[in-house]
């Protein structure tokens, strides 16, 4: 199976599955993407979660999962929380193991497992990857430049996936620590929302950039704690990710966070979307007192999302925190 010769299925018609569709079919692939609702996508060609960018005819809409039984590796670009059900479903199907690049930037709250676990108790037998970076599906989805790391532990597959997959301006980086991209972006996504959170309160430019630079640190602990290299959180699935979605109201958790901070009840923040750092808040923080890594930022949004304390007394008690050394 060479990389010019892959197809390549999406599972999810998001607005990521649908941006990455895309990037697959300007990399010189056949791409099939499966969604819940294809109808008026269909009929269109255009989804209105990416304004102003029509699908190419290279991509097929198919009506099933049975649908992609034919192709040799699959994005799986649906929420983290839908990950377990959505690769049993994949399992059953006649298409037999292939390599599955999952998307999904979480935890999965009701196990604390980290999407490799969940796949891999879920779809045994199939190749886990992971894809993940400081990318917006509008961006991707428009031709606009972005790199992404592309993590498998097989790193022949990881290389030979990311080949498949690297279009123009679309980068790929390679990697054989699947455990560190899927820490970063599970990680960032809950201190994205902490900087949208000082951002709504009004703090300044000042207390975000140290926000995002602790935020960055409480990440690298808990990376180290849980076997990831220091090199990958270094990246852009770790660093580079934090700095484009702690700075972004393009980052649906930095806008979930934003409305927090403007005094927005938990429930009624984001505007409907899914942050997927409010989902993954609580387990993250489990998963850290679990191996005695102090996270306060994470400590502090989990509270705000629990409905404990407000997003302004959370910042009261960060800053009332002893003073210490940096390092």
């Amino acid at each position: 199976m060479t990389a010019t010769s892959k197809t390549i299925g999406v599972v999810g018609a998001g607005a990521w599955g649908l941006a990455l569709a895309i990037a697959a079919a300007r990399a010189g692939r056949d791409v099939k993407v499966w969604g819940r609702t294809l109808d008026d996508l269909r009929v269109s060609r255009r989804s209105p979660r990416l304004p102003g960018v029509e699908l190419p005819p290279e991509i097929a809409l198919v009506c099933d999962l049975a649908g992609l039984e034919s192709c040799d590796a699959l994005i799986v670009a649906t929420p983290a929380q839908t990950i377990r059900d959505v690769c049993r479903r994949i399992a059953t199907s006649k298409g037999g193991p292939r390599p599955l690049i999952v998307c999904a930037k979480g935890i999965e709250r009701a196990s604390g497992q980290f999407m490799s676990e969940v796949v891999a108790e879920s779809a045994p037998g199939f190749a886990y990857a992971v894809l993940s970076g400081p990318s917006f599906a509008a961006d991707v989805a428009r031709g606009m430049p972005t790199a992404v790391t592309l993590a498998c532990e097989d790193a022949g597959l990881a290389a030979e996936l990311a080949d498949a997959l690297q279009g123009p301006n679309f980068r790929l980086y390679d990697s054989d620590d699947p455990r560190g991209v899927e820490i970063g972006g599970a990680a960032k996504n809950v201190l994205a929302i902490a900087c949208g959170a000082a951002a709504g309160l009004g703090l300044g430019a000042s207390a975000s950039a140290a926000l995002a630079a602790r935020g960055f640190a409480e990440l690298a602990r808990f990376g180290e704690a849980y076997g990831a290299k220091p090199a990958t959180l270094m990246g852009l699935s770790g660093l580079g990710d934090l700095v484009l979605t702690c700075a972004s109201p393009q980052s649906r958790n930095f806008a979930f966070g934003f409305e927090l901070g403007r005094g927005q009840a938990p429930a009624d923040a984001g505007e409907g979307k899914l942050a997927e750092g409010a989902l993954t808040a609580e387990a993250l923080v489990k998963l850290a007192r679990a191996r005695g890594v102090e996270m306060p930022i994470a400590e502090a949004v989990e509270a705000v999302i629990r409905g404990d304390v407000t997003a302004a007394k959370a910042v009261e008690i960060l800053l009332s925190r002893p003073r210490r050394r940096e390092n």
